[in-house]
C-alpha cells in the first residue's frame, strides 16, 4: 500500500481528477475504462452512483495499485469510513464536516472537502485538509476567484470543482489550482448515451495537455 504522501504528491503530479457520475455500475465501469486508456489515473467515483462501494471494488480489483481511487460526493464520516475501507485512498465532499476530516486523517487519507468563502477555505485547511475543494467555481467566477484566493491564502492547495472544461483548464492551474476536478465536460453524456467512450478517452487527453501546458507557461 502506498503512503498517504504518496498519493498526495500523485493527485497533484497528474492535475485532473475525472469526476464519475453514472447511471449504473456497468456505465460507470465503462467510463472509468475509458479515462485511464486516457492517461488519467486518478478516479473519483461519486456515492451519487448505483451500487457505488460495488463500484469502487471492481475498480480496485481491476487495476489494483495502477490506480488511485477516490470517493466523491461524501457527506458523513460514516461513508468516508465505509468507502476507505473498500479501497478510497482520497475522499471528496462538497461540503465542509469536521468528523469527515477527522476519520480521514485517522486512516492516513488524502482529505479535500468542500468550501466556498475564504472563511470556510481557511477553516479546511486548519481542520486538516489536505486540499480544499473549492465549490462551485464556476459560479463563483472561475479563474479570477482562485487567484483572488491565493493572493492572501498561498499555502492553501486549491481544487477548483464545478464549471471546469477544456477552455479554462489551463485557466485555472495559471491562477494558481493545484489540481482541477472535471465532471460533464469529461464524462460527457451524450457521448456515453452514444457509445462512444472513446469521446472520453480523447477528452482526457485533451485535458492533460492542457495542464501539462499550463504548468510549463
Amino acid at each position: 500500500m502506498k503512503s498517504k504522501n504518496f498519493n498526495l504528491k500523485m493527485l497533484l503530479d497528474i492535475g485532473v481528477v475525472p469526476v464519475i457520475r453514472a447511471s449504473s455500475a456497468e456505465e460507470a465501469m465503462k467510463i472509468v475504462d475509458a479515462i485511464v486508456e486516457g492517461g488519467i489515473k486518478t478516479i473519483e467515483i461519486t456515492m451519487t452512483v448505483p451500487n457505488a462501494l460495488s463500484v469502487m471494488g471492481t475498480v480496485i480489483n481491476k487495476f489494483k495499485e495502477d490506480v488511485l481511487l477516490g470517493a466523491g460526493t461524501v457527506l458523513d464520516a460514516e461513508t468516508a469510513r465505509a468507502s476507505i475501507l473498500v479501497g478510497a485512498e482520497f475522499v471528496v465532499s462538497p461540503c465542509l464536516n469536521n468528523d469527515l476530516i477527522r476519520i480521514c486523517r485517522r486512516y492516513a487519507k488524502v482529505v479535500i472537502p468542500g468550501a466556498m468563502t475564504p472563511t470556510e477555505i481557511l477553516r479546511a485547511w486548519e481542520m486538516g485538509a489536505d486540499i480544499v475543494k473549492v465549490f462551485p467555481a464556476g459560479n463563483l467566477g472561475g479563474p479570477k476567484y482562485i487567484k483572488a484566493i491565493k493572493a492572501p491564502l498561498p499555502q492553501i492547495l486549491l481544487n477548483p470543482t464545478g464549471g471546469v472544461n477544456l477552455e479554462n483548464a489551463a485557466e485555472f492551474i495559471k491562477a494558481g489550482a493545484s489540481v482541477i476536478s472535471v465532471g460533464s465536460a469529461l464524462v460527457d453524456k451524450k457521448a456515453i448515451a452514444e457509445g462512444e467512450f472513446d469521446v472520453l478517452t480523447k477528452k482526457t487527453r485533451q485535458f492533460l495537455e492542457e495542464v501539462k501546458a499550463a504548468r510549463i507557461r
